[in-house]
């Protein structure tokens, strides 16, 4: 446990928007499963139908005489994934209703939800960026030539589970955090709109940079999995380095160092 001066360290801002974006995200990723739902299968390229074979992901179920299975297509490789993926719960469904907001089909319910809360990120994300430009938190984000420098260090340190708690955010954070804001969120939002048929008639130049919304839906789902691959990381970190102070630095501001003075 860090012995060191406690320092305010997360100003009011973005503890909220911290807590917004989870929220947020939480509803969004699952609000999109339900509209997954809708059309399980991810493609490359401007077109898709049954006349292209351009799926590098497809979820469905299939007849297997009095049985119904459910099927996983991973780059042409089949996997039968019956009770977990395609057929849950005696009946065909790609995503189980457990991951699902609603639980029951309803592709106009799942999108009303998600794009409440998409444009709730997107507002709060913009709060967030012109306050911490101007009170000089986004500096702090961004890894400076000697946080590089200290790269193989950090990632020594974390790999035998050696944390310093520093008023400031270490190399690999700055690095993760930086990631997700400025290159993930901003990542989901225009693949988002670029599956916007009103959006593409003002912005046709945005569906052309993705080639096309089928791959813009590709791009939008796997951003989703790397975000949750970030969440697990992120609450593996959280519970090593210390609980209690890690969330009394995103609750209240103060995050203990173990920083001495003399």
């Amino acid at each position: 446990m860090p012995q060191g001066p406690l320092v305010y360290r997360q100003r009011l801002i973005t503890r909220i928007a911290h807590w917004v974006w989870a929220v947020s995200l939480f509803f969004l990723m699952l609000t999109g499963l339900q509209i997954f739902n809708a059309h399980p299968s991810l493609h490359i390229g401007k077109e898709a139908g049954f006349q292209y074979d351009n799926a590098i992901l497809e979820i469905g179920a299939r007849q297997d005489g009095d049985t119904l299975r459910g099927m996983t297509r991973l780059f042409g490789a089949e996997f039968d994934t019956t009770g977990l993926l395609g057929v849950s719960g005696g009946e065909a469904r790609a995503i189980p209703a457990a991951l699902t907001i609603p639980s029951y089909q309803s592709l106009a319910t799942g999108r009303v939800i998600h794009f409440f809360f998409a444009w709730t990120l997107v507002g709060t994300l913009a709060l967030w960026l012109a306050a911490s430009a101007l009170n000089g938190h986004l500096r702090q984000l961004v890894p400076t030539l000697a946080d590089l420098r200290a790269l193989p260090r950090d990632i020594a340190d974390h790999a035998r589970l050696r944390f310093h708690h520093s008023a400031g955010y270490n190399v690999l954070q700055k690095l993760a955090y930086a990631s997700v804001l400025f290159l993930a969120l901003p990542l989901m939002i225009l693949t988002g709109l670029s599956m916007s048929p009103g959006f593409n008639a003002a912005a046709p130049w945005l569906l052309d940079l993705f080639q096309g919304r089928q791959t813009a839906r590709t791009i939008h789902f796997l951003t989703m999995l790397a975000l949750l691959g970030f969440f697990a990381v992120h609450m593996a970190m959280i519970l090593l380095a210390g609980p209690l102070n890690e969330m009394r630095s995103i609750l209240t501001g103060w995050y203990r160092t173990d920083e001495t003075h003399d």
